[in-house]
């Protein structure tokens, strides 16, 4: 069986002060406590702005010895007219210093305008500047698009071909894209609601903890339409990453550690 991950995007949000950090935790050891509840953790200030290698040295020394970081690309790689143009900022930001995570280096994602549109000729020149590798690491890539002209065969075949990982974002304003087409699962659930004490209905936890099972038993989750027809070679079980963003953000840490729970 495939490995599960669950986490959340970030460890700096005032609001977790009051119901998941401990009071009186200082702010400079949110990240060690965070990284020991949940097991991995999508960092989004890198989409913003261009860490420092030391800053990368750092949260790794900070974290447990298994736990792995996935890294939201700097906008300037992908929030972009022609995408074929992206090649310098794509290794401007993987020299940035990533590769001080180590084996702490989970995938990277790639976050797309929701104004931009899909383009085959266009789209393959960017997943053409991604490498497989940094130093002696190996690279998971996977691309958020968030447009509707996405949602068909084309999009699907060309990230199978290039071994790109869609994202499967759960979402009031995206599409969600269920096909896999690399060797693992990146999930986005971005609809926690406030009112739930764990950010989302017991029974869609449980939904979820099931899909996870499935994909890493490399087995289909029927429950999900696919948009294209799966490769006919026998599935293999699928590394996951769920990742609870956005939503009623106060409570996606409950959330993330009621679907561990679960998954034990």
């Amino acid at each position: 069986m495939a490995s599960i991950r669950v986490g959340i995007g970030g460890w700096t949000f005032a609001p977790w002060r009051d119901n998941f950090y401990p009071r009186g935790l200082k702010q400079a050891d949110e990240l060690s406590f965070a990284s020991r509840h949940v097991s991995t953790i999508e960092v989004n200030g890198t989409f913003y702005r261009t860490q420092s290698p030391e800053s990368f040295r750092r949260w790794a020394e900070e974290v447990p010895k298994d736990f792995v970081f996935s890294i939201k690309a700097h906008r300037l790689t992908t929030h972009r007219k022609a995408l074929a143009e992206s090649g310098d900022a794509i290794t401007r930001f993987l020299d940035s210093g990533l590769a001080e995570l180590g084996k702490k280096l989970g995938p990277i994602l790639w976050q797309f305008a929701p104004t931009k549109k899909f383009e085959a000729e266009d789209f393959e020149a960017f997943l053409s500047c991604l490498p497989a590798k940094l130093d002696t690491l190996k690279l998971r890539h996977v691309v958020e698009v968030r447009h509707e002209s996405f949602c068909c065969e084309d999009f699907v075949a060309l990230a199978r071909r290039y071994k790109v990982a869609i994202c499967l974002a759960l979402s009031d304003k995206y599409p969600l894209i269920a096909d896999p087409t690399a060797d693992f699962i990146y999930a986005r659930l971005q609809t926690s609601q406030a009112k739930e004490v764990i950010g989302y209905p017991k029974k869609e936890l449980d939904r979820w903890a099931g899909y996870a099972k499935q994909w890493a038993e490399g087995k289909g989750v029927a429950e999900l339409p696919l948009l294209a027809k799966p490769p006919a070679a026998k599935a293999k079980g699928l590394d996951c990453f769920l990742y609870f963003i956005a939503g009623a953000k106060e409570r996606n840490p409950a959330a993330a550690m009621a679907l561990m729970e679960r998954l034990k």
